[in-house]
């Protein structure tokens, strides 16, 4: 008996709903494949996937997306938003406050304490954005 196929990215986006267009399956495997891609960069990696498309779509697209679930926007104060492919599990990050490099950290260990606010205020919490600021091992090694 096989494994049954994992879905394309054309079936993930009929599944939440969208239109499959050649941008957003372009797009949606760009964020994928790259690691907190600014705006920038992922209309650069689509066109080359697809050729020609404008900022504008790209942006239309990334917006669907975020909506959909499909990709994530972070936006660390003083940076440009950027955009990721892991959704879904709270994760958090670690951003340099030299290079900007971000990087991925899992939630604190434990039942989700990360998820637990002092005072929620009424609301019901479903994520927490953590965003840890120091210098990546490069840039601590050339602030030595």
């Amino acid at each position: 008996m096989t494994a049954p196929e994992a879905p394309t990215t054309a079936d993930e986006l009929r599944r939440v709903g969208l239109r499959v267009t050649a941008t957003r399956v372009a797009l949606l495997e760009t964020v994928r494949h790259g690691n907190h891609l600014g705006v920038e960069a992922i209309a650069s990696g689509v066109r080359q996937r697809i050729g020609h498309v404008s900022l504008q779509a790209v942006y239309e697209a990334l917006h669907a997306l975020t909506a959909a679930g499909l990709v994530r926007s972070i936006e660390p104060p003083g940076s440009p938003a950027r955009y990721e492919g892991r959704v879904g599990d709270n994760h958090h990050h670690l951003v340099c406050r030299s290079c900007g490099v971000v990087v991925d950290v899992d939630c604190a260990v434990g039942e989700a304490p990360c998820l637990t606010a002092a005072d929620a205020h009424g609301f019901s919490v479903d994520e927490a954005q953590v965003i840890y600021w120091g210098l990546c091992p490069r840039c601590s090694a050339h602030s030595s």
